[in-house]
């Protein structure tokens, strides 16, 4: 784990559209656009109430009417057509081989326990031509909740349940340039937070040590055409809502689309992300995932970033390859390998110098219902004596594990 506002993956915006591309093995450009929007037009309020009143049968029709005009102008109904309600369930039990709690591991950390890892409720109501403004709130509770938190500068509590929350316009500029204020999950990495949208359960080696998980500040998203989508973001930094210091981080990200069946997003950022007073430097991160749909059954994605910073006059740094699959062999089942290598050689993000690896394979049946059920086994690997096991060391570190998630969405 990274110290202070280190962490440790993709933001509502770049990581909304390569959770489409995780998925359906197509990578989406509109970095500017939440993972809630195009959403549908809720059932409209029932009007049988109003035609009940009727005393004719030939007054019901116009009572029907007037209802419905008297519906369609009410801004109450007209909000609730226009917002998506969306969510999920994930509860694990896993099983550490060292029977300790896993280490420089995100969110499976619980040896030998039945664990609510997440439960998520998001509202969101797009932008569009006709309607410019919007929103996006995702309110969580779990052990997910307590780690994405972890370094937060106004106390591990300090809106914990919300992961995001933002404001939205979609400026009249071109095609449209939209903006969002407030605070959101970084556009770096090749997983999400909510895993349901990932290949695996387990998180990967670089969304747990190269990455951040959320900012707080603005972004600004313009599509140039169907193939290249830009963001840029100004932000008080790497997982702080509360401002530590008088700098600020910014970034850019950059979405192209060079095929139906590619997509490449590069993701910069650049600041100092240290409290007033202490001795750092300025932080840089550079992160490329790239998407490949091969069929419609198999996907790829690939992973790198690399990180510097400098503590106490002392340059440091941090880089990571990952690679991942999943082949959907039925309607129901599908399989996804995973192999990650990062390095640490300055402790920064492991506290010891140490190069780490990991392989892990999931299985995950989709049950009729919308129940999904992934099995995985997986095992970190490092060059050092470094996995906790009674009271020695190890240099290898298996789990085994199994989910259970549950999702839902109005659209």
């Amino acid at each position: 784990m990274m110290p202070m506002t280190g962490r440790t993956g993709l933001g509502t915006t770049t990581r909304a559209a390569l959770t489409a591309v995780l998925t359906v093995g197509v990578a989406a450009t509109a970095l500017a656009a939440g993972p809630g929007d195009g959403a549908p037009a809720a059932k409209p309020l029932t009007t049988a109430a109003s035609a009940a009143m009727t005393t004719t049968d030939e007054a019901a029709p116009a009572a029907r009417a007037d209802g419905e005009q008297d519906e369609a102008a009410n801004p109450v109904v007209e909000f609730f057509k226009q917002t998506e309600v969306s969510g999920f369930v994930d509860v694990y039990y896993l099983w550490a081989f060292n029977e300790e709690s896993p280490q420089l591991r995100n969110f499976d950390i619980q040896h030998n326990a039945f664990t609510l890892n997440y439960a998520e409720v998001a509202l969101g109501k797009p932008v569009s031509e006709t309607s410019r403004g919007g929103f996006r709130i995702d309110f969580g509770a779990g052990e997910t909740a307590n780690m994405v938190n972890l370094f937060e500068p106004g106390g591990t509590d300090y809106l914990k349940h919300v992961q995001q929350a933002y404001v939205s316009y979609l400026a009249p500029v071109g095609s449209g340039l939209t903006v969002d204020v407030g605070k959101f999950v970084t556009p770096a990495g090749g997983e999400v937070i909510e895993n349901k949208d990932n290949f695996n359960y387990s998180r990967g080696l670089l969304f747990a040590l190269a990455i951040p998980y959320y900012h707080a500040g603005v972004r600004v998203g313009y599509a140039v055409n169907d193939q290249v989508s830009v963001t840029g973001f100004v932000l008080n930094g790497w997982n702080n809502v509360r401002e530590t210091n008088d700098g600020k981080t910014v970034g850019v990200s950059l979405g192209l689309k060079p095929t139906e069946k590619a997509g490449l997003f590069v993701n910069y950022l650049v600041g100092d992300e240290f409290p007033e007073g202490d001795d750092g430097g300025i932080r840089n991160l550079v992160d490329i995932v790239g998407t490949y749909a091969v069929s419609d059954k198999l996907s790829l994605l690939g992973n790198f970033d690399y990180g510097t910073d400098e503590i106490d006059g002392d340059g440091v740094d941090w880089y990571g390859v990952a690679v991942g699959a999943k082949y959907q062999a039925t309607d129901a089942w599908a399989f996804s390998p995973r192999y990650e290598w990062f390095v640490d050689d300055d402790g920064f993000a492991t506290g010891l110098s140490q190069t780490l690896q990991e392989v892990t394979l999931t299985g995950e049946y989709k049950a009729s219902g919308g129940l999904i059920t992934r099995f995985e086994f997986r095992t970190d690997f490092s060059d050092e004596d470094y996995f906790i096991k009674g009271d020695s060391l190890k240099s290898t570190q298996p789990t085994v594990s199994v989910s259970f998630i549950y999702a839902f969405s109005s659209k």
